[in-house]
């Protein structure tokens, strides 16, 4: 195969887009150090790439995937029991917390409305004691 052309390589991946991805997947990792699977013939690794795909001398599921995982940022773990671990002083935080709320607040018993204005008593600091 002297030359390659995108009709040998289509038969064998049929979206042209996902040729072009899954050929420079391959010729990323021949720049990298994989074995080569045909003679280089003093062709640059995208052609020798495109070459391999037409002989089908790769996998192009393996390259597919290959490449999903190299565009992934994150890793999806499937862990079904999954623990948070607390940071310092977290636990002690929600215990005080939770006392906090049990003890006698500043309004424990009494009903606060939000639009009430206060008395003149209120504001002057109660009745006064004679």
């Amino acid at each position: 195969m002297a030359r390659v052309t995108v009709e040998d390589c289509i038969d064998k991946v049929t979206n042209r887009f996902e040729l072009v991805m899954v050929a420079a997947q391959r010729a990323r990792k021949i720049g990298s150090g994989a074995p080569l699977t045909i003679e280089r013939d003093n062709d640059k690794n995208p052609v020798v790439a495109l070459r391999e795909i037409a002989g089908e001398n790769v996998e192009v599921e393996d390259l597919k995937e290959e490449l999903i995982r190299s565009h992934q940022r994150m890793v999806a773990y499937e862990e079904e029991d999954e623990q948070i671990d607390l940071m310092d002083g977290e636990e002690e935080w929600g215990t005080i917390a939770g006392n906090q709320n049990k003890a006698e607040g500043m309004y424990s018993d009494e009903e606060v409305a939000d639009d009430a204005e206060p008395s003149l008593e209120d504001m002057a600091g109660g009745t006064p004691t004679e």
